[in-house]
């Protein structure tokens, strides 16, 4: 199989998204490559641009690269980053961040493209617990 489109976790808190990144790798295998975002740069809670950019390099493996953040001002981290420096085969999903990581991964270790793995993030939203 070629190269799997990444996924990159934007939280505020580096527990949530290790722990997080620890789940999708059971479920969707250690194939599909996820990096974290989380925190700040002094490792007190909040995002940064920094770390976000590094987190993208890092999941980048040529197919595209899917950024799921936790709350609205990941969003603003996010998109504030993509501004000063746009890059193709990136997308921002607005997606729950722990159904749509989930549904991201394992889309992405079927090897679908990037619009795939986003839509199957995306459409996590919806899909009703009980």
């Amino acid at each position: 199989m070629g190269n799997l489109v990444g996924l990159v976790l934007v939280s505020h808190s580096g527990a949530l998204a290790g722990g997080l990144r620890e789940m999708i790798a059971q479920i969707g295998g250690d194939d599909v490559p996820v990096a974290v975002a989380a925190g700040r740069a002094d490792g007190g809670l909040g995002t940064s641009e920094r770390l976000v950019a590094e987190a993208i390099a890092a999941a980048e493996q040529g197919a595209g690269v899917v950024v799921l953040p936790d709350l609205g001002s990941a969003v603003l981290t996010v998109r504030a980053l993509l501004a000063e420096q746009p890059q193709a085969g990136i997308r921002l999903v607005d997606a729950p961040f722990v159904e749509g990581a989930v549904a991201a991964a394992v889309t992405a270790a079927s090897g679908a493209d990037l619009e795939a793995v986003a839509r199957a993030a995306e459409e996590a939203r919806d899909v009703r617990k009980f």
